[in-house]
């Protein structure tokens, strides 16, 4: 069959692209389309064009295989031009997603119509490049240029109602999206065609001061991403220039970025994201029913699991020690989602529907019925193994047991329940309802289909699941403490704690190492070091400054004073002397002569601290593959997504700059 037919009735053509499964704009749809524009032209019994897709989705972008190959003709931008240029009016029929590519051919169409729960944006900031079909010229003459900036500079999508909002829709329907497309069509055919969009003026263009303004905000949120900048540089230049002219300068952009080191590192990332959850080893694995989730726990990571677990549409139920820490966490649950309501994410109504079906109980018993268990208790051996002996006896046999521990043995949190092929390891990263990151960890006695369970929960919360083994930390953890750990050194040797978090910062970072462990809590990982101290190598060299900190009760941000001093609760910290003074102390007493360090030396370090253990753990059979190991410390961990992750960015051969 054809990737695009074309079906007459009454005087309206009905354009339908059938490229499954999300209609990417592959050459058959690009030659599909551009013979449709040429075949209604020429017949005189259409008096206007519906173009629509087939299956879940609108045209959702770029055909992305084709990236970096030379693409055959005819080119979207032509086909997009050529539509613009028809003789009928055309109008485009929206439904699920109208990305990249299919926006801005829809934006080559004399009209839109969305259907209510469709989305449109141009993404492609997150490949490294910016819209190359005309996205950056005709977007900011039909939407308000400061729109149109932040749509190409963020690659968020815009839904149904904002889209008509703003202009880039010009009918919504609730109903049947192909009879009101033809209805609409039917309505305008016959009159004169609206000017092209490339031919108009921007819609609200800003004087110098305002622009400036506009494009100083978008672009300091890029930390380095180079798609970003030249994204709004080229509304810019698409504002400043008539049609024609910007046009051309966007397709250079374009193809500029196409060879960016950037653009290949953010596709690296794109295409590892989807393949990272395939395990070839569960094909044909049939999971275990998932309806009603237990979660153990009503702290911030708790209450942030059940929140997660709440909006993909599971009941959940919860349980705490007593009565007080009970209401305390379903008041976190409830706070929650009432921020998710200001934000405009759930309405109220959806908040008490999904209240509705949150229990909270302080006895085990209420877990008879539960599907599966999520356990966020105190990061201790013997208080995980007490809840796991509590679940066994109070749930079915056949319910799964999941521990959300960062660092424990999750093969010897199973071996203390008699049926150790029910447990598995969810590690969520905080906060749960928000990060996308999720790391499956394997035991070795793990059933394949609580395994295959685990990444359809994955799945159902939106998160990225990754699957890894048993070992101290998992995948990311481990990473963190390694370069964490060379971050200590550096700083007995002679940096400060603000020279190493700078240097992190400006690499692409959003915080650097110092300020993170001030915001999570020096404590966290002091119980860590104090757990491991018994195991650990007398050679082994070791930075005591973060446990005196620690024994100052200097926590972070939550006591005021951490690595750094917080005034007043602020958020952002200062140098302390004190601190200052401490590793002075501690170099000296290891008599160490402290030295300077340049930032291009403390990211050596921490980069070749990174690679070295992702090696190891690739070695140790952890990780699955590097792509894994890029994904885990890009989503959980802030290494800037715009330079692929660590294992990529030593093999490209990347510098610090």
């Amino acid at each position: 069959m054809s990737a695009v037919h074309i079906d007459v009735l009454d005087g309206i053509a009905v354009v339908t692209v059938d490229n499954p499964p999300v209609n990417a704009l592959g050459h058959a749809v690009r030659s599909g389309i551009a013979d449709a524009v040429a075949q209604t032209d020429k017949d005189a019994s259409v008096q206007a064009v519906v173009l629509i897709a087939a299956g879940r989705t609108f045209m959702a972008g770029a055909d992305i295989s084709e990236f970096g190959k030379p693409m055959a003709d005819p080119g979207l931008p032509d086909v997009v031009l050529q539509i613009e240029a028809a003789q009928k009016p055309w109008v485009a029929a929206i439904h699920g997603t109208a990305l990249g590519g299919g926006l801005e051919v829809a934006l080559g169409c004399h009209y839109r119509i969305v259907d209510a729960r469709a989305k449109l944006g141009v993404p492609e900031v997150h490949l490294g490049l910016i819209p190359g079909a005309g996205g950056t010229v005709r977007l900011p003459r039909v939407v308000p240029v400061a729109k149109a900036a932040e749509m190409v500079a963020t690659g968020r999508p815009i839904g149904a109602a904002e889209a008509l909002q703003v202009g880039l829709a010009d009918r919504k329907s609730d109903g049947d999206l192909r009879a009101d497309a033809i209805a609409f069509a039917t309505e305008i055919a016959g009159k004169p065609l609206p000017e092209a969009l490339v031919k108009r003026a921007p819609v609200d263009a800003p004087d110098d001061a305002a622009w400036h303004e506009i494009a100083g905000s978008l672009v300091s949120k890029a930390r380095g991403q180079n798609s970003v900048i030249r994204a709004v540089d080229a509304v810019g230049e698409a504002v400043r220039l008539d049609g024609v002219a910007a046009l051309a300068v966007e397709r250079q952009v374009f193809t500029d970025l196409m060879a960016d080191p950037q653009s290949a590192a953010l596709r690296h990332i794109f295409f590892a994201e989807r393949s990272v959850s395939k395990i070839n080893s569960l094909k044909g694995v049939v999971p275990r029913k998932l309806d009603h989730v237990g979660v153990i726990g009503g702290g911030t990571m708790g209450a942030g699991i059940a929140v997660a677990l709440l909006l993909s549409g599971l009941q959940v139920t919860m349980i705490e020690r007593d009565e007080d820490a009970l209401a305390t966490g379903q008041g976190r649950v409830a706070d929650t989602l009432m921020a998710s309501v200001k934000r405009g994410l759930i309405s109220p109504d959806k908040r008490e529907v999904l209240l509705q079906g949150f229990i909270g109980s302080t006895n085990y018993d209420a877990l008879e019925d539960v599907d599966l268990v999520i356990e966020a208790v105190f990061e201790d051996m013997g208080v995980k193994k007490q809840v796991f002996a509590a679940l066994e006896s109070a749930t079915r046999a056949d319910a799964i047991l999941a521990t959300n521990t960062s660092y424990l043995d999750v093969n010897e949190i199973a071996a203390s329940v008699s049926d150790p092929s029910r447990v598995l390891g969810l590690h969520f990263f905080s906060p749960a309802h928000v990060m996308k990151l999720l790391e499956i960890v394997r035991p070795d006695q793990v059933a394949d289909d609580v395994l295959a369970t685990g990444f359809v929960l994955g799945k159902m919360l939106g998160k990225i699941a990754v699957p890894a083994g048993v070992c101290d930390g998992f995948i990311g953890n481990r990473i963190l403490s390694a370069y964490r750990r060379e971050c200590d050194y550096m700083v007995e040797d002679g940096a400060t704690p603000q020279e190493v978090d700078t240097a992190m910062k400006a690499y692409g970072f959003p915080m650097g190492i110092f300020a993170m462990q001030d915001m999570a809590g020096l404590d966290i990982g002091w119980a860590a070091r104090k757990r491991r101290a018994p195991t650990r190598d007398p050679k082994e060299r070791y930075v005591a400054i973060a446990d005196r900190l620690c024994e100052l009760g200097r926590f972070g941000q939550k006591t005021g004073d951490g690595w750094y001093h917080y005034p007043e609760g602020a958020r952002r910290g200062e140098p302390d002397p004190l601190v200052s003074e401490i590793i002075a102390d501690e170099a000296a007493k290891n008599g160490i002569k402290q030295r300077d360090f340049s930032a291009e030396e403390i990211m050596d370090r921490i980069l070749g601290a990174m690679v070295s253990e992702g090696q190891a753990i690739l070695d140790e059979g952890i990780a699955a593959s590097a792509a894994a190991i890029d994904v885990v410390m890009i989503n959980g961990y802030g290494f800037p997504r715009w330079r692929g992750g660590p294992m990529f960015a030593a093999q490209a051969g990347q510098k610090n700059g």
